[in-house]
């Protein structure tokens, strides 16, 4: 895995300017400008310090203005880390410091993996002198005041150098260490984890085989109760079968009965109207009988009535009439006469100031009758006959009759 924070190229370098300074030649170099330090240089040219010394042969950090400094020998190459590599190996073997390195590649602890690639940058050597202070034009008292000054800087720098180197060389050593326990411990779960992914394959495997197994089971108690199910639908078929023919039968029998039953009810009823036939015959015939014996009567009567009006009062009245069941009737005569329980009475209403109550009367179309009865409109020469039903009376209606007072 390659980690980079930035890229520079020679182009890129070459091209960076520098705030307030005059910007770097197309040959590769800078000139300096008043004011300018090796770090602010490395910083607009995004070098080091120890590059820039590197690369112009500097044994310190003093430079002068309108000094040429070599720019265009910093280069920059990949290094693949490799078991047991750590930070400052790395820095050692190239000659830089595990801060640049972590610097260079966006680092923010110690520990590198083999297969990582981290960039590193490197200064060579210039090929032609070093650069020259430009002659001094100060006096020289002044020039070995500023080379005094130079060297306990230098001197500085150097022990301040060596601190860091030693302290990089403790951490170095500590990052190891723990790269190389965080390594065992990677290692140590990596057998752990292939451990348990076992134990989960077996385990895996163990449940995929109860599962199939509780399936076959549940596959034949499910065959188990539908046979079982089955088996109860053909009874239950059956004892519905035999139900219903056993119902069919009784249905049968009872058809039977009932068509039995009809028949003999038949049978009854048609000697019953054949009974009922002979009496209505001989009711009929009795009937008959009396009718002729009742009109023989009658022709009597008449034969009789005949013989008497040729003495009896005549005369001719408007006769209507009524019933015992009329509005307002009672059913009983002015004398008396009780006309439903004899509705075959024959009865009339006259007025008692022409016809005496009590006369027999021979009226024309009617028969001889008996004046036993009243009436509020039967005034002067107007009778009411009596008859037994609503639709004689109806058929008389009202006609001018002749009668004969007999006696």
């Amino acid at each position: 895995m390659k980690k980079f924070v930035f890229t520079l190229g020679t182009t890129a370098i070459l091209s960076a300017g520098f705030v307030g300074a005059a910007s770097a030649s197309t040959s590769g170099t800078y000139e300096v400008q008043k004011g300018d330090t090796l770090w602010k240089i490395a910083q607009s040219h995004n070098v080091s310090v120890d590059e820039l010394k590197d690369a112009n042969n500097l044994t310190s950090t003093l430079i002068y203005p309108n000094q040429t400094l070599n720019l265009s020998s910093i280069k920059e190459i990949v290094h693949t880390v490799k078991r047991g590599d750590t930070l400052w190996s790395i820095g050692q073997h190239y000659g830089v410091t595990v801060e640049e390195v972590k610097e260079w590649n966006g680092l923010t602890s110690d520990l590198v993996f083999p297969g990582e690639q981290f960039k590193i940058k490197t200064a060579q050597a210039a090929q032609s002198q070093p650069a020259s202070a430009p002659v001094a034009k100060a006096a020289p008292q002044a020039q070995q005041s500023q080379t005094a000054q130079a060297q306990q800087e230098q001197a500085a720098q150097e022990q301040t150098q060596k601190e860091q180197e030693q302290e990089q060389a403790q951490v170095a050593t500590q990052a190891q260490a723990a790269q190389e326990q965080a390594q065992a411990a990677q290692e140590q779960a990596q057998k752990e984890q292939a451990q348990v992914a076992a134990q989960a394959q077996a385990a895996q495997e163990q449940a995929q085989k109860e599962q199939e197994q509780a399936q076959a089971a549940a596959q034949a108690q499910a065959a188990q109760e539908q046979a079982q199910k089955e088996q109860e639908q053909a009874q239950a078929a059956a004892q519905v079968q035999a139900a219903q023919e056993q119902a069919q039968k009784e249905q049968e029998q009872a058809q039977a009965a009932a068509q039995a039953q009809a028949a003999q009810e038949q049978a009854q009823k048609e000697q019953e109207q054949a009974q009922a036939a002979a009496q209505a015959q001989a009711a009929q015939e009795q009937a008959q009988k009396e009718q002729a014996a009742q009109q023989q009567q009658v022709q009597q009567q008449q034969q009789q009535q005949s013989q008497q009006q040729a003495s009896g009062k005549s005369m001719t009245v408007e006769a209507t009439a009524y019933t015992a069941n009329c509005a307002g009737c009672s059913g009983t005569t002015a004398t008396g006469v009780n006309l439903k329980s004899n509705p075959n009475q024959r009865v009339i209403a006259v007025d008692p100031s022409v016809i005496p109550l009590g006369s027999k009367v021979y009226v024309e179309g009617y028969g001889q009758a008996v004046a036993a009865d009243t009436g509020g409109a039967i005034k002067g020469n107007r009778i009411d006959v009596f008859v037994s039903s609503d639709s004689a009376a109806q058929d008389w209606g009202r006609r001018s009759v002749k009668i004969t007072v007999i006696d």
